[in-house]
């Protein structure tokens, strides 16, 4: 129990860090959110829990096909906010929207025989 409490406070302290660095540099913490931190730790804590590479490079290589789908999020929120849609309703939809191209990815990515 303690070692997940451990992986729960490590994780969301990075997450808080980014937040927090993200108020004073819209940049830096651009840099540190664009890096991903999140598939990076989950590595480790895999590696750490089964050493089991195979896992991790299947993670790996189905992250590189999902992360497209992911950047439409960070290209329609702008959008939204910029044309002065409440905040939350821009999440809403800009989250949903990525929703849909993730189905609609990984429906392809199938046709084309690459099975996540």
């Amino acid at each position: 129990m303690i070692y997940y409490i451990s992986k729960v406070i490590i994780s969301s302290i990075l997450i808080v860090l980014i937040s927090e660095i993200s108020k004073r540099s819209s940049l830096i913490g651009a840099i540190l959110a664009s890096i991903p931190l999140i598939s990076l730790i989950a590595m480790f804590w895999i590696h750490f829990e089964t050493k089991d590479v195979m896992k991790i490079a299947k993670l790996s290589k189905d992250i590189f096909w999902l992360v497209l789908p992911s950047l439409s999020l960070f290209l329609l929120l702008p959008i939204l906010l910029k044309a002065k849609v409440n905040f939350y309703l821009s999440m809403l939809i800009s989250c949903s929207v990525m929703v849909m191209i993730y189905y609609f990815s990984i429906f392809i990515l199938r046709k084309v025989g690459i099975n996540l």
